[in-house]
């Protein structure tokens, strides 16, 4: 699997992804940065990102999506990884928000840990320190998600990781 960076500022390709295969596939027809996880010259998964609009010294990951076929084979928290470790070397912050249980663990496998804040649209709010491993702050960000009503996939995650240890941060995956 390749992992690469597509732009860069605010500049970058348009990406055309098949919207049955890929959830928020009309969010990468605009142009802007992105990165991308190909496989035998297809893009398995994408990520859209942009300087933080209140603050640009940080970034933002602002859409995640890995191809439908390709869901669970760790390939986002992977393309996550690529992602922040890249844009460290341009801002100070990389900060992503998650709006669900298995968005908020992939984040976490890829090194972002719970801010202790939330968005105004229902999201917990990550920022990249895969250095900063605390269990318990894990686990409190799996508490916005309690009083929910979610579906029975992402009730799953929230059990899970109710009283058990937090997931290894995944290694990080070199460029192309």
């Amino acid at each position: 699997m390749n992992f690469e960076l597509l732009g860069d500022g605010s500049a970058g390709p348009a990406l055309s992804l098949d919207h049955e295969q890929f959830a928020y596939a009309g969010k990468f027809v605009m142009s802007g940065p992105k990165a991308v996880a190909r496989e035998d010259d297809s893009v398995v998964g994408a990520i859209s990102f942009s300087e933080d609009h209140s603050d640009s010294s940080a970034v933002r990951l602002r859409y995640v999506t890995v191809r439908e076929d390709r869901r669970g084979e760790g390939i986002g928290p992977r393309l996550l990884r690529f992602t922040a470790v890249r844009l460290t070397a341009s801002y100070d912050e990389v900060l992503i928000a998650a709006n669900n249980p298995i968005a908020y663990e992939a984040c976490y496998r890829a090194g972002f840990v719970f801010t202790g804040e939330e968005t105004g649209i229902a999201e917990v709010l990550m920022r990249y320190r895969p250095d900063d491993r605390e269990t318990d702050r894990y686990r409190e960000g799996f508490t916005v998600f309690e009083d929910r009503e979610l579906p029975a996939p992402h009730e799953a995650v929230c059990r899970r990781h109710a009283d058990g240890e937090s997931p290894a941060v995944v290694p990080e995956p070199s460029g192309d």
